[in-house]
């Protein structure tokens, strides 16, 4: 059955499509946008029914997988996909909220039980995965004027950050040179860290909050756009250092990265009115489309290639 061969990172194609759509979106380039939007949907579609034929027809391998940090792209994917329909004018913001926070409550407590040491990159899909939540909570409760979705975006986002420091402080920082990919989620952690934050100081602003409340997020935006920066050269420096040609699906895990790292200078460069941050955001866009073009042929060429027989 064609379900049985979907692993359950497989959700980090749906996490770049998602999120490069967002970014697309921002940037000014909407058929881009809804493009990359329609793909990742049906994608989306297609991987949740083969998670639910996974728990119905062999629930002892679901339960095996979802202890990975992998199962995690299926929260985020479902929080970023969540976000660009709200962007794109659906009203599907709060069924894409309860599905994503259903999600977490099912894996995260598997996947955190049973977290080795040292972590690798996909590790950090525990921030991801939470922060995910963070921000689509945080764009309703911005759109809704709403306290308790204001509430589950604050509370979401300091929980994503708590978890990055405790992957942080095991990571193998030899993945930086070795990683096939999925050691940029290093960097994308932060990156959807910093929008969760902005979309905090959003609701924050909607929501009509002490003027001292906004500036303190503001300020903790700020600073994990500049970490976040930081990351991506190092990130890109250690690529072409050492680099990585050969195809490997978790180059999904790649895409996703550029992609958040984009669309959090959209966002601090909202939060903040510093212009220059939106510019920059704009140039950030094309190597991100660079990658994605390159990740998506390759995925296409290595499913469609024969595999020589035994």
């Amino acid at each position: 059955m064609i379900w049985q061969r979907v692993p359950p990172e497989s959700g980090a194609a749906v996490m770049g499509l998602g999120v490069m759509s967002v970014a697309g979106h921002l940037a000014g380039f909407p058929v881009l946008s809804a493009v990359l939007l329609v793909v990742a949907a049906v994608l989306w579609a297609l991987l949740g029914a083969a998670f639910l034929a996974r728990l119905v027809f062999d629930n002892e391998r679901w339960r095996s997988e979802a202890g990975r940090p992998g199962a995690l792209t299926g929260v985020a994917g479902t929080g970023v996909l969540g976000l660009a329909l709200v962007l794109h004018g659906w009203s599907t913001g709060w069924i894409f909220l309860v599905l994503t926070a259903l999600l977490w409550l099912g894996l995260m407590p598997r996947v955190l039980r049973g977290l080795a040491t040292p972590t690798v990159g996909v590790s950090f899909l525990v921030c991801v995965g939470t922060q995910s939540l963070a921000v689509l909570a945080g764009q309703l409760a911005a759109d809704a004027r709403s306290p308790f979705l204001l509430a589950v975006c604050a509370i979401s986002a300091a929980v994503g950050l708590a978890l990055y420091v405790l992957v942080l402080i095991r990571f193998d920082f030899r993945q930086v040179a070795r990683g096939a990919g999925d050691h940029w989620v290093a960097g994308g952690a932060l990156a959807i860290s910093t929008v969760a934050v902005a979309k905090l100081h959003s609701a924050v602003r909607a929501l009509a909050a002490p003027a001292e409340l906004a500036t303190a997020v503001r300020a903790i935006g700020i600073a994990l756009w500049a970490i976040t920066m930081c990351w991506y050269v190092v990130l890109a420096v250690a690529e072409l250092l050492a680099p990585r040609l050969r195809y490997d699906f978790r180059r999904w895990a790649t895409v996703f990265p550029l992609g958040m790292t984009c669309t959090a200078s959209f966002g601090t460069a909202a939060a903040t009115g510093m212009v220059w941050m939106a510019d920059a955001a704009r140039l950030l866009l094309w190597p991100a489309l660079l990658v994605l073009c390159l990740t998506a042929w390759g995925t296409i060429h290595h499913l469609t290639t024969p595999k020589p027989s035994p």
